[in-house]
């Protein structure tokens, strides 16, 4: 079974289980203090009373970390003999036996050494929060799956150590833990980060400002959606207005004479709100209309933008809250219309329809060209 089926079959079957907590810290670079942060919070759960441990922490060398360490309790580690070398693993069958109520696990995407039970880390702990047992884990930001070629081409480095973006998701609390790119390197020249004979070599390659400040930019923006995607899991059908913090764009398109103009407008918005931009088509017949399909959908691939086609009899303006409640929009850019007056007190205008049927919603209407008489 492949690595994310595996992470599939196991998170189907959870919802069965009376399943641990897990809680992630995330940062955009090693050095921001995830493992510091996630000791902390161990050091006060502990405090409180929590039966906590920990059962696998990377100091780096850290004399900060390192003293964090002291006063909690370590399961000892699993030795693994590997060409005849001895390696140390999370030793899960230990925590399990000792059956506490948090462990702390470090290094969340680390590959295991050949002759571990699991061929990586995220795995022992799919199998600890099976068991019921809380985890709190540490991982950066360049180990998801989804952002791979993202951090690749940012930094020039192939991350070949990763975690299935489905894992990510199943995290009950997210942290992240940030600092400025300027911190990070200060903190990396103090040599809190690497070794001395390491630090010149890093700040040349991947700790240069523009990096740091990508991958941090990464960070916010992954963090952004995955608040949004499980807010509109919770909330469903349930539609209170979009509830996230990521900003969703859509165009309504009817009439092949104004659509770029419009597209172009929207485009330009999303691209400054680092927005996801949607353009809608509603249609009666898409058979009949469809060179004017054609050409939208070939606009969408142009401007990057997801394209709805929503074939429906009812008044566009009912059709376009529809799509919008759906697909939790934040903003709906609209051509100037085209009704006269007497047509807006008949059939109602659009924009006041939305407005009642909508909340938490901007709408911006784009002039046409032509004055208006």
């Amino acid at each position: 079974m492949k690595t994310n089926d595996k992470a599939a079959a196991y998170l189907a079957s959870a919802s069965t289980h009376m399943r641990g907590r897990l809680k992630l810290y995330i940062g955009a670079a090693p050095g921001v203090g995830k493992t510091y942060k996630m000791l902390t919070d161990a050091g006060q759960m502990k405090k409180e009373g929590t039966d906590v441990v920990i059962g696998f922490i990377e100091t780096h060398g850290r004399l900060e970390t390192a003293e964090q360490i002291e006063n909690l309790e370590q399961v000892p580690l699993l030795e693994i003999l590997y060409k005849d070398r001895p390696f140390y693993e999370l030793n899960v069958e230990a925590i399990l036996r000792r059956a506490p109520k948090v462990v702390l696990v470090d290094e969340l995407a680390h590959t295991n050494i050949p002759g571990s039970k699991q061929s990586k880390r995220y795995q022992d702990v799919m199998e600890l929060l099976d068991e019921g047992i809380d985890v709190l884990a540490a991982v950066n930001i360049q180990h998801l799956e989804s952002v791979h070629d993202i951090v690749q081409t940012i930094t020039g480095v192939r991350v070949n150590e990763r975690v299935p973006d489905l894992f990510v998701q199943q995290a009950d609390e997210i942290q992240l833990i940030d600092v400025t790119p300027e911190t990070l390197q200060k903190r990396l020249r103090e040599g809190k980060i690497y070794p001395s004979h390491r630090i010149q070599k890093s700040l040349q390659n991947y700790f240069q400002l523009s990096n740091l400040a990508a991958l941090r930019e990464l960070a916010l923006r992954e963090i952004a959606d995955e608040v949004d995607e499980k807010l509109e899991r919770q909330h469903g059908t349930d539609y209170r207005g979009p509830l996230g913090v990521h900003e969703k764009i859509l165009i309504c398109v009817q009439h092949n004479d104004t659509a770029e103009r419009l597209i172009r407008r929207g485009y330009r918005m999303a691209n400054r709100l680092n927005a996801e931009l949607y353009i809608l088509h509603v249609t009666r017949d898409a058979m009949e209309e469809k060179e004017k399909v054609d050409y939208v959908r070939q606009l969408c691939s142009t401007f990057d933008a997801h394209f709805l086609l929503l074939k429906s009899n009812k008044r566009i303006a009912h059709a376009i809250v529809s799509e919008a409640k759906k697909h939790f929009i934040t903003q709906i850019l609209l051509g100037q219309s085209a009704r006269t007056r007497w047509e807006e007190i008949w059939k109602g205008s659009i924009v006041n329809t939305i407005m009642r049927q909508t909340c938490n919603i901007d709408i911006h209407i784009v002039a046409d060209k032509q004055s208006v008489r």
